[in-house]
């Protein structure tokens, strides 16, 4: 019997204009975490999905228990008893929990002894059990629309562990989770381990890795380039095997030099779907050359307060002025024009039209004008000709260059063309909303430059972060938000962590603004 629960040998697997892995192989123990840890686009999440059945690999052998394998299809590997998470989740979002965590295996019970049907509420109960089982603790009738994202991901958890599943693979499970659910899943991630499940973890997150792992694969543009024991191996280490380069972790950032105003928010209140004061009576002011930071935990309404500058969300009452102009009621076409460039928080739904060619996303706030376009007909050789300059210019990986479909992207280099669409359209003010949300330590490092070169050209910079370190590295100024309301505005170099923390948990919420 081999000592290894899943070996991968010499796997290659090619794509148009791409080698995702070249001669990978890879040995995981049975009831350890492994780590494959690498850029956005070295070829992690690939290689694992040869493993769960979704690509059929070029070259090489997969062995499961020691057993050769041809894992063919998805099904076939949960009969293998691997289960896999997704980066994307893959649920439906008007059934409930339990009707997609028994999907392609729903119990049946007879009606009268004769005619079939799904045991739904038998399937409530069960689900429920196993969720407090795991301490994953979910309401099984609630539909997925109902639910935040770190629900969702339970209900991913839940169905591998419904099916049984003693190799659980998670694609990135961190990427859209806030600090404190971040800690939550770490937590379960551990129990299922202590529970003798064999854990892959696919991630970029250094200090995750050293939370909870064994042991850590480096992947870098495809190749394996080291297998380390994370408890004696620093996180710099891994940094610059994974980048193949020495990483500088200190943002280097010259000293402000303030221009004229250019955003005034004053007073503004902005009301959810419920009629409800997501932010209320904020105000704030950012000049070219600053970037001002708010800080909070998720869900505060700093989302919303950028949707509303931006024109997504409508405001309710109060005034947001850009260059000494009204814009509370333009709409968002006027608001570009006027020099308003927006990253938003969710990539796949506000950023990116997923289904279009890389060179059609590029243009998709200028298509309009010239040179894409002249009297109403576009100039596609002009998208061409942007399209190859931006993806050399920000190093944004993608297997047929100008013709690649955005979806088939890795979330990283999506985030990538997004952040050089908006940057490239010379905004006066430039919000970046979680900008470095599921990206590698290279491609972090990569944004705070731009997001300082942009400040350093006297943009004025709002940036919504939920990493508490990068907004204390990153701002000028730091507003702290909490329950809507703007708690605190004060220069940076007068906060400490703590401070900023305090705030936002509410705890000096009484305090007078500064």
């Amino acid at each position: 019997m081999s000592d290894y629960i899943i070996e991968m040998k010499n796997i290659t697997k090619k794509f148009p204009g791409i080698v995702a892995n070249d001669s990978v192989s890879i040995q995981i123990k049975k009831g350890e975490v492994y780590a494959l840890l690498g850029e956005n686009g070295a070829g992690k999440s690939t290689l694992m999905s040869m493993l769960f059945g979704m690509y059929e690999p070029d070259e090489g052998e997969i062995y499961v228990r020691g057993k050769k394998e041809t894992i063919s299809s998805p099904k076939y590997a949960t009969q293998l008893n691997i289960g896999m998470v997704h980066q994307h989740f893959k649920l439906v979002s008007n059934f409930t929990i339990t009707e997609n965590i028994i999907m392609g295996m729903e119990p049946q019970k007879k009606f009268l002894g004769i005619l079939p049907y799904v045991d739904v509420k038998g399937s409530d109960k069960k689900i429920a059990e196993l969720s407090r089982e795991y301490g994953l603790e979910v309401d099984p009738t609630k539909r997925i629309d109902e639910i935040n994202v770190s629900t969702q991901q339970r209900v991913e958890i839940l169905k591998m562990l419904y099916r049984e599943a003693e190799i659980l693979i998670f694609d990135e499970p961190t990427a859209v989770l806030t600090p404190q659910e971040i800690e939550f899943l770490l937590d379960i991630i551990k129990g299922l381990k202590e529970a003798g499940k064999t854990i892959i973890l696919i991630t970029h997150k250094l200090e995750e890795i050293k939370k909870v792992a064994d042991r850590c694969a480096i992947l870098c543009k495809g190749k394996l380039v080291d297998v380390l024991d994370v408890a004696t191996t620093s996180t710099k280490e891994m940094a610059n095997k994974m980048v193949g380069r020495e990483v500088n972790f200190e943002v280097d950032k010259p000293e402000p030099h303030y221009g004229k105003e250019v955003l005034s928010v004053q007073n503004l209140t902005v009301k959810d779907d419920n009629g409800f004061d997501v932010v209320k009576n904020a105000s704030f002011s950012i000049r070219g050359g600053e970037i001002l930071a708010i800080a909070g935990v998720s869900g505060n309404g700093q989302v919303e307060l950028a949707d509303a500058i931006a024109g997504l969300m409508p405001a309710a009452g109060g005034k947001i002025i850009l260059n000494g102009q009204d814009i509370t009621h333009d709409n968002i076409r006027k608001r570009i024009d006027d020099g308003i460039a927006y990253i938003p928080e969710d990539r796949q739904k506000y950023g990116l039209i997923l289904d279009f060619q890389l060179k059609e996303n590029f243009p998709l706030k200028n298509y309009c004008k010239e040179p894409f376009s002249k009297k109403g007909i576009l100039n596609y050789s002009e998208f061409d000709s942007f399209g190859e300059k931006l993806i050399e210019k920000y190093d944004i990986r993608s297997g047929q260059g100008n013709k690649t479909i955005v979806r088939s992207m890795s979330g990283g280099n999506q985030q990538k063309a997004i952040i050089a669409r908006e940057v490239e359209q010379d905004a006066s003010l430039v919000i970046f909303v979680q900008p470095t949300r599921g990206l590698d330590i290279g491609a972090i490092e990569n944004i705070h430059k731009q997001i300082v070169a942009e400040r350093e050209k006297g943009k004025a910079i709002l940036l919504i972060s939920l990493e508490l370190d990068e907004v204390m590295s990153l701002a000028d100024t730091i507003a702290v938000i909490y329950s809507g309301e703007i708690l605190k505005v004060a220069d940076a170099k007068t906060l400490s962590v703590k401070e900023v923390g305090e705030f936002m948990m509410g705890v000096k919420g009484n305090e007078t603004k500064k």
